[in-house]
């Protein structure tokens, strides 16, 4: 019976892991009307964040060899990474970049928890630093605002609500904009807002996503993190004991207990406060130790700080810290596994970096014309025809001139020069005829240069096929 009774109470103690903090028993939402925070860490992220703001706010404006510094433009495949342009050609290096960032964000995660979506992931940082923000300026404290909620639809209610509404679209309609910025350059959004009634469905687009942005952070809100992103599902297998999280030390605060300044305090250090569940903006109770909401946002360390410090207590009751840090006294520890990881990292950014700095701003292939062989002109000379496609990722036009780099021979270009336009693509055919002495063996490797003016930009090996002759 005594067992039973032990089971009971354990299963008790872990049923908030059924379901969300945000959904009642009757499955429907709890809103969410968290405190401010205030405190040395809340202070720290309001400085990240505007270095945040200012970042993304900037960046499209930013230029590098005549070209955005970054721009995603996904409708023309077309990528820049650092002013250095990338086509479909080149979207292997997107691939590995994938791979090297969910190595990345395994070995962090292992290692550091939610750190990322606590501090830097634009979610939180619009969510918390901004649009919440603002929501306090128009409908005040998170208690007005559950009173506001709670109460008839009065004069003030609706100026308040519609002022915050209004707001709020119109700041997701500029991150929307900006957001644009980033797919399509800044001169080509500029264009198109000079010119709106030629980019109708553009601009229909626009508000559309600028809709998406103010539903998000209007109404979705703490939803997006712990329905909609899989990270939150994704640290349950990555975190371990050493893993660093927001934790709650339950060997110095159990057992909790109101305070009580006129008898000796037995029990332990957390009073019983709920004020780092009132911050809290997935509304956990981070007593309860890791959980899914959690988005390591450090809300509830500011505000147990707090307490610890009026009722004058030790700080750091709720911390960054580890299980075994919690439960042993242990520091992190750097493990074989983040080991592993780690140099799995340095290998991926080592090839990533090759890869990067190798790129060449003109790429060429040289290929046989199928279906022809060779064709023998006179009586001493073999020639094949080739075709060109030449990529030019820089900002100007590039007249090319084809030369054989190695050994006796010439290059016969079939038409119109080849002129390969800035940032496009160019093809064209030309003939390569060579002495028969040279030709030893069926296939002949060639090496073709593509010149501009007297500049060499590229060079391209290419197979040359001719019949065997003998040299007696």
């Amino acid at each position: 019976m005594n067992t039973d009774g032990n089971i009971q109470t354990q299963s008790n103690k872990e049923s908030f892991r059924d379901t969300l903090a945000t959904i009642d028993a009757q499955g429907k939402r709890k809103w969410i009307f968290a405190q401010k925070p205030k405190g040395k860490f809340y202070n720290i992220r309001t400085y990240v964040s505007f270095f945040f703001f200012l970042l993304f706010v900037t960046l499209p404006f930013i230029q590098m060899n005549g070209r955005p510094l970054f721009m995603f433009n996904i409708p023309q495949a077309k990528f820049i990474l650092f002013g250095k342009v990338f086509w479909p050609q080149d979207f292997f290096i997107f691939g590995i970049i994938m791979i090297t960032f969910i190595v990345f964000i395994v070995l962090f995660t292992s290692a550091f928890g939610r750190l990322f979506c606590g501090w830097i992931c634009p979610q939180t940082i619009f969510m918390e630093m901004l649009f919440r923000k603002l929501e306090y300026a128009i409908e005040g404290s998170a208690a007005k605002q559950k009173l506001m909620a709670a109460g008839p639809w009065t004069t003030e209610k609706i100026v308040r609500k519609t002022i915050k509404h209004v707001v709020f679209y119109l700041l997701a309609f500029i991150i929307a904009n900006l957001f644009l910025a980033y797919i399509i350059g800044v001169e080509e959004l500029w264009a198109m807002i000079k010119q709106p009634a030629a980019n109708v469905g553009t601009i229909a687009a626009l508000l559309v996503f600028s809709s998406v942005f103010y539903a998000v952070y209007a109404f979705f809100r703490e939803q997006a993190c712990t329905v909609v992103c899989p990270y939150g599902r994704l640290q349950g297998v990555l975190l371990d004991k050493n893993s660093m999280v927001v934790a709650y030390d339950y060997k110095r605060g159990e057992e909790r207990k109101k305070i009580d300044k006129k008898e000796e305090r037995t029990a332990g250090d957390c009073i019983d406060c709920f004020q780092c569940v009132k911050v809290c903006p997935t509304g956990i109770d981070i007593r309860n130790g890791t959980q899914m909401e959690c988005v390591g946002c450090t809300a509830c360390i500011d505000a147990c700080d707090h307490m610890m410090e009026s009722v004058g207590f030790k700080k750091g009751l709720i911390r960054y810290a580890s299980e075994n840090g919690i439960a042993n006294h242990e520091k992190l520890h750097y493990t074989r596994r983040m080991k592993m990881y780690t140099g799995l990292l340095a290998v991926l950014l080592i090839l990533l970096t090759t890869l990067l700095l190798s790129q060449k701003d003109v790429k060429a292939t040289v290929m046989r014309t199928p279906g022809l062989l060779y064709q023998e002109k006179g009586q001493d000379s073999v020639s094949n025809l080739y075709n060109i496609k030449v990529v030019n990722k820089t900002m100007n036009d590039i007249p090319l001139t084809v030369k054989l780099e190695d050994g006796d021979g010439n290059v016969q270009v079939v038409g119109k020069n080849i002129n390969v336009q800035k940032e496009g693509q160019g093809s064209g055919s030309f003939f390569i005829t060579i002495p028969k002495k040279r030709i030893q063996q069926r296939k002949t490797v060639l090496n073709v240069g593509l010149y501009q003016g007297d500049k060499r930009i590229v060079v391209v090996k290419t197979s040359f096929l001719g019949p065997l002759y003998s040299n007696n």
